[in-house]
C-alpha cells in the first residue's frame, strides 16, 4: 500500500515533466523555424499543465517540489517557446525568412534590437511567474494573465495560417512595430494587476460556473463565425470577460 501511494505521488510531476518536454521540444522547433510544430507542442504542454494540476488534486499529491517544478516547466513552455516564436515571426518581418541565420556581423544595430525585443515575453513571463509563487491573492484566480493564455495567444498565428487564409493578420506580422506592440502589449498583461477568473472548476454546477460556460459557449459561437481566427481571439476574449465579471463584482 505503501509502495503505491509513492507511486501516486509522483504522478503529477510526471505529468507536469512532460509539459516541460513539450516546451523544449517546442522551442527547439521554432528555433528551427518550424513555427506551426511549435505551436502545436506549445497547445500539448498546455494540455498536460491542465491535468498536471488535476491530477495533484483529485490524487491529494500537493507538494511544494511540485509547485516548484510546474514554474519551471511553465516557464520553458509558455515563456521561452512563445518568445521564440515571436522571434521567428520578427525574422520573417525583418529579414524576409523564418530560417534566415542571426548573424549579428551582418546585421544592423537596429535589426539586432528588433529582434532580439521577441525575448521581452520570456522576461515578463517569469515576473508573472514569480509574482504568482508569493502572491497569496491568486489562490482560486489570477491577478494578470496566466503564462499560458499568453502561449496560446502566441502559438495561434502558425495554427491559423496553416489552416485559414488571411491576408489582414499576415500583413500586420510582416510589420516589425505591430508585432513589437503586440510583444509589449501582452508583456505587460502577464504583469498587470487586472483581476482574471481561472478555468478550472470544482464541479461542473451551472451556478457555480456560469462565468466559464458562458466563456466557453462564446468562443464556440466565434468558433463557428470565424473558424481558426477564433484561437488568437481567446486571449481577447477571456480579456473582456474577466473586466466584465470585475465590473459585476464591484456593482
Amino acid at each position: 500500500m505503501s509502495e503505491a501511494k509513492g507511486i501516486v505521488k509522483h504522478i503529477p510531476n510526471t505529468i507536469t515533466c512532460m509539459n516541460l518536454f513539450s516546451g523544449c521540444t517546442a522551442s527547439l522547433m521554432a528555433i528551427e523555424g518550424h513555427l506551426l510544430s511549435a505551436a502545436v507542442l506549445i497547445i500539448i504542454a498546455a494540455v498536460f499543465d491542465f491535468f498536471d494540476g488535476l491530477a495533484a488534486r483529485v490524487l491529494k499529491a500537493y507538494s511544494p517540489m511540485g509547485k516548484e517544478l510546474d514554474s519551471i516547466a511553465d516557464m520553458v513552455s509558455f515563456g521561452f517557446a512563445p518568445g521564440v516564436i515571436a522571434f521567428g515571426y520578427l525574422k520573417i518581418a525583418i529579414l524576409g525568412d523564418v530560417h534566415a541565420d542571426f548573424n549579428p556581423s551582418e546585421l544592423s544595430n537596429s535589426q539586432i534590437a528588433l529582434l532580439l525585443s521577441a525575448f521581452i515575453i520570456p522576461i515578463f513571463s517569469a515576473l508573472r511567474l514569480a509574482k504568482f509563487n508569493i502572491d497569496t491573492r491568486q489562490t482560486s484566480s489570477f491577478i494578470g494573465v496566466p503564462t499560458p493564455a499568453n502561449a496560446m495567444f502566441w502559438a495561434s498565428f502558425p495554427i491559423i495560417f496553416y489552416f485559414g487564409n488571411y491576408p489582414i493578420i499576415e500583413s500586420w506580422l510582416s510589420n516589425p512595430i505591430v508585432i513589437i506592440i503586440a510583444i509589449v502589449f501582452t508583456s505587460l498583461l502577464l504583469v498587470s494587476e487586472i483581476p482574471m477568473f481561472a478555468l478550472k472548476v470544482k464541479n461542473l454546477k451551472w451556478r457555480d460556473n456560469q462565468l466559464r460556460y458562458l466563456f466557453l459557449i462564446t468562443l464556440l459561437i466565434l468558433a463557428i463565425l470565424f473558424h481558426w481566427l477564433v484561437v488568437p481571439m481567446i486571449l481577447v476574449v477571456y480579456l473582456l470577460f474577466s473586466l466584465i465579471n470585475n465590473w459585476l463584482i464591484k456593482k
